[in-house]
């Protein structure tokens, strides 16, 4: 195969509050547990339908995991791009164990906040932390100068 893509992208709502851990070395490590949805009306029926994915989401990434930790909190609606990594184990009774993750390494993936644990709307608030620019009620335009 000439090339091949591992991506993954998620919009959903995070279950927990993320697990903020520090490895034996230092290296610290977030685990979020983050649920996506899908909507329909039953044909046969007229009501509505829903279905839950849940999304195991671990990120490498110290720049991220401080955002991460700082602001992220249950509930809150997050944009996660990474890839798709599975894992294998063996448990206590020597049965094979796999784990499929969204993972965000060191120096790639991308973790957005859509809105924000202490906006009382969030379809109103700005979707950035605080201090993270000038929100859409700021006054003037967002100042986006591109370096380049």
């Amino acid at each position: 195969m000439a090339g091949s893509v591992n991506k993954a992208i998620i919009m959903g709502n995070l279950g927990r509050d993320p697990e903020i851990r520090t490895l034996e070395n230092g290296t610290k490590v977030a685990n979020l547990s983050v649920a996506t949805s899908e909507t329909w009306r039953d044909k046969n029926s007229g009501e509505r339908q829903e279905r839950t994915q849940w999304h195991r989401v671990v990120v490498w990434n110290e720049n991220l995991i401080k955002v991460i930790e700082s602001y992220a909190k249950k509930g809150m609606k997050v944009y996660i791009e990474g890839q798709n990594e599975t894992r294998k184990w063996t448990d206590n009774d020597g049965k094979d164990r796999y784990v499929t993750e969204i993972v965000l390494n060191r120096y790639r993936g991308e973790f957005t906040m859509v809105d924000r644990p202490d906006a009382p709307d969030s379809s109103e608030g700005d979707p950035r932390p605080p201090g993270g620019g000038k929100s859409k009620d700021a006054g003037g335009p967002i100042d986006d100068d591109i370096p380049f």
